[in-house]
């Protein structure tokens, strides 16, 4: 093959290689598909949820204060003398019954006093027969001589025998003086309890007046509580908020040496008057016989209470987050996976999260996440907070 024959068979390969590269460009072009245009889906916001659940729930409202006794008075000594006796329990601390003999001061003068005034009664006593009888003897006298007219008084001794009533009288005073007075030289216990402090010892001369030692009750100890006046509303408070005479009952509660120990309580009253710089009330509840339980509810004691209030029928808890502006719930729907918007009836909000009495059933699920932007049956993407809660 000459050289012309040899290009022109070259060229006319390249010419069909091109021609069927052409051909098989062209078919595959013919049947390739147009790209729709497509618009991209918005991603629904996520919200996380929590169910609801309701039941009878008694309302508890928490508060602290000090214990002290219900009754605290001082040991005073109301006749003088040197101090004799003192009981073993007349000291710091020292527990005593009610009508145990605490001190007492030298009784022997006051035992003469009152043989004396005895004596003087008995002469009185003899004085006013005297009187008695020579009156007697006196209207007599004038009847005889007289029996149409009254005796005038001083004929039949009427000033002499009121003079000697009088004095029999004043006689029977001094006596019971005097034996008053010797009664207390004996100083009793006013009422179960303790001694808080005491300066006397025997030997020691006291006067009238002079305070021998501190005492308080161990039968009943109180503890003062400021609440806010929203709080009164769920329990009774005698006298204050109802004319019951039974308040709402309540649990005391400490570590006393290392232990958590609970005292029932009651609440008894209310102080009366609303602190001026607070502005809350004072209520008191009250312990019966605190020192029963050991350790005991010792005076000063700073103790945690409980006041058991009414009871909501269908309360719900849900998470402080859940609450929006103007008590309102957002409500998600997992069937239609929107939101929605729910007023509720707030009854009060604990350490749990906020009480709702009314506006929630059972099942439904509140929204506790937040959004930026909300609206009224918004779609959103529902998941649920796993525990419940927030």
């Amino acid at each position: 093959m000459s050289r012309v024959q040899k290009n022109i068979f070259q060229a006319i390969i390249t010419i069909l290689i091109i021609v069927i590269g052409f051909v098989g460009f062209t078919k595959l072009k013919a049947g390739k598909q147009g790209i729709e245009k497509q618009q991209p889906e918005i991603p629904l916001p996520m919200v996380r949820t929590v169910t609801v659940n309701t039941a009878p729930m008694q309302v508890v409202i928490t508060g602290q204060g000090s214990a002290k006794p219900v009754q605290e008075t001082q040991l005073v000594s109301q006749v003088k003398g040197k101090v004799v006796e003192m009981s073993s329990s007349l000291v710091n601390g020292g527990r005593f019954k009610k009508h145990d003999i605490l001190l007492s001061i030298e009784s022997v003068d006051y035992e003469i006093s009152v043989t004396l005034a005895q004596a003087r009664v008995k002469e009185a006593e003899s004085l006013y027969k005297l009187a008695q009888e020579e009156s007697a003897a006196a209207t007599d006298e004038w009847r005889q001589h007289n029996s149409n007219q009254d005796p005038p008084p001083l004929v039949i001794k009427e000033p002499q025998l009121a003079a000697a009533r009088a004095m029999l009288e004043a006689e029977h005073s001094n006596l019971k003086e005097a034996r008053l007075n010797l009664e207390r030289t004996r100083l009793t216990a006013p009422f179960n309890g303790r001694v808080v402090s005491e300066n006397v010892d025997i030997g020691q001369y006291v006067s009238p007046g002079q305070v021998l030692a501190t005492l308080h009750s161990t039968d009943a100890a109180e503890i003062v509580i400021p609440l806010e006046d929203e709080d009164l509303f769920w329990f009774n408070v005698p006298g204050f908020t109802s004319d019951s005479p039974d308040g709402a009952a309540a649990e005391v509660k400490a570590v006393v040496a290392g232990k958590k120990v609970v005292w029932q309580g009651r609440v008894v009253r209310s102080e009366g008057r609303i602190n001026a710089l607070t502005r809350m009330h004072n209520v008191v509840v009250q312990v019966e016989k605190p020192y029963v339980v050991l350790p005991p509810l010792a005076a000063g004691q700073f103790v945690e209470i409980d006041i058991f209030g009414r009871t909501i029928e269908h309360a719900a808890v849900i998470p402080r987050t859940a609450m929006r502006e103007n008590q309102t719930v957002w409500v998600a729907d997992p069937e239609k996976n929107r939101l929605y918007f729910r007023k509720v009836d707030v009854a009060r909000s604990n350490y749990e999260g906020v009480i709702i009495e009314g506006g929630l059933s059972d099942n439904e699920m509140v929204v506790i996440s937040s959004l930026k932007a909300v609206s009224d049956g918004m779609k959103v993407r529902i998941v649920e907070n796993e525990g419940g809660k927030s």
